[in-house]
């Protein structure tokens, strides 16, 4: 009865480790939303992101320590080779023991000061701000890691398209060959076939390179270990319904992220002109010290006799002219907000300007997938048409070339166009602020 227990920690243990692994690995497929989780989680820019939020955090806290009664103790103790003497009566006479001892105790507590009331005041805006910048670093990861993931889905359809060529191609081959040795053609029906097999087989070694690379390059904004192997899962008919949006939406500036920093900063300045203005206002605080003073000829007596003493007061503190100073710092803090308006109206054009051209981008490559998709499905037509004309000796081998390479070209150019409205779409729903992670 007394193993259960142990062995009961020892599966909660490796059941923990083996969900951990699983976490911080992707062994399995991985879909789109399983690599931006991951990136979310990795990314080192991500992670900065959230150490400078806590240090953010840890400072707001230092400053608003000042609120808090500060406390201190000091302790002394002298000893005098050659005591000090005063004059009385034309009489040199020691005033102090040889030996001196003190310890002293003070309180002190912040009735109003403008740096810690800044610091209070300002505090949820600083946090709001740090959490904006995780925010827009999330934003971008999302943004990088959704269009590596589709440029590596690019890299694998392209090397299954050539596949399919090669495949085509083979067929080509044996069929010429054959025509060959029967003497019903040339041997130039088969040589052009080898040529433009032997073609394919060059594409697929390239874009089996390329995989490699972009694969890398999505490792890298994924913060995943580079020797690592991943592997992506998608459903291609999701994949084209998700494709499409809505283009008639329009930009709300306030669903940015970088028009909410700027939101931030103006509350942000606008307490650092309040603060300019606190500074007309004297400072107060409270003290209190308690202190004990030991004195004696003999040290070994020193700590024999205490002469305590203790006080409380209040502190005033107001300079009164420095020169048009705090006026200027007025102006300036003032001057500074006239001046972040400005941004703002920068910022409305930028996003403006976006989405106007993420949606051009977006439209035209929409347009093109449905022409390049009429296009594929016109040369596929034309390509069985004229391989079986060939092989019923109406058509020259030289047209079945013709035919396959603009199927080639077809398929091709209609994988480019959906992976154009995919990579487009995002740009629209950054400009928009609406992209999701």
């Amino acid at each position: 009865m007394s193993k259960h227990p142990m062995i009961f920690f020892w599966i909660v243990i490796i059941s923990f480790t083996h969900a951990t692994a699983q976490q911080d690995s992707l062994t399995t497929e991985a879909t789109l939303n399983q690599c931006v989780s991951y990136a979310l989680h990795h990314q080192p820019a991500i992670n900065q992101a959230y150490i400078d939020e806590r240090i953010v955090n840890a400072e707001i806290k230092s400053r608003i320590a000042d609120w808090y009664p500060q406390i201190g103790f000091d302790y002394t103790l002298q000893h005098y080779f050659k005591t000090p003497v005063s004059i009385i009566n034309g009489n040199p006479v020691a005033t102090a023991q040889k030996n001196y001892s003190t310890a002293f105790f003070s309180v002190t507590q912040n009735i109003f000061n403008a740096d810690a009331l800044l610091a209070s005041r300002s505090a949820d805006e600083v946090r709001t701000q740090a959490k904006q910048y995780v925010e827009n670093n999330k934003i971008y990861v999302t943004l990088n890691v959704s269009k590596a993931f589709y440029d590596v889905l690019l890299s694998q359809q392209q090397l299954v398209l050539v596949d399919q060529d090669i495949a085509r191609l083979a067929r080509s081959v044996k069929d010429s060959y054959n025509q060959y040795v029967a003497g019903v053609t040339d041997k130039t029906d088969y040589k052009r076939a080898q040529i433009s097999l032997n073609n394919s087989y060059a594409d697929k070694k390239r874009y089996e390179e390329q995989l490699i690379a972009k694969t890398s390059v999505l490792k890298l904004l994924m913060g995943y270990p580079q020797d690592s192997s991943i592997h992506l899962k998608y459903d291609s008919t999701k994949l084209r319904d998700d494709a499409f949006i809505d283009t008639l939406q329009e930009v709300n500036y306030s669903n940015r992220v970088e028009y909410k920093i700027l939101q931030t900063q103006q509350s942000l300045l606008q307490s650092n002109l309040q603060y300019y203005k606190w500074a007309f206002i004297p400072s107060i605080s409270a003290f209190g010290n308690y202190n004990i003073v030991y004195a004696n000829n003999d040290f070994s007596k020193l700590y024999k006799n205490d002469f305590p003493s203790s006080f409380v007061g209040l502190s005033l503190s107001f300079p009164i002219f420095q020169g048009g100073k705090r006026s200027w710092q007025i102006k300036s803090a003032d001057l500074q907000l006239d001046r972040l308006q400005y941004n703002f109206i920068s910022l409305r054009d930028s996003i403006q300007n976006e989405y106007t051209q993420a949606l051009a981008v977006y439209k035209s490559a929409v347009q093109d997938f449905f022409i390049q998709k009429e296009n594929l499905d016109l040369a596929l037509d034309v390509y069985n048409t004229t391989y079986l004309q060939y092989k019923m000796g109406v058509k020259a081998y030289l047209e079945v070339i013709v035919a396959e390479s603009a199927l080639r070209s077809s398929q091709v150019n209609h994988l480019d166009a959906l992976f154009e409205v995919l990579i487009s779409k995002l740009d629209v729903e950054k400009a928009l602020g609406t992209l999701t992670y």
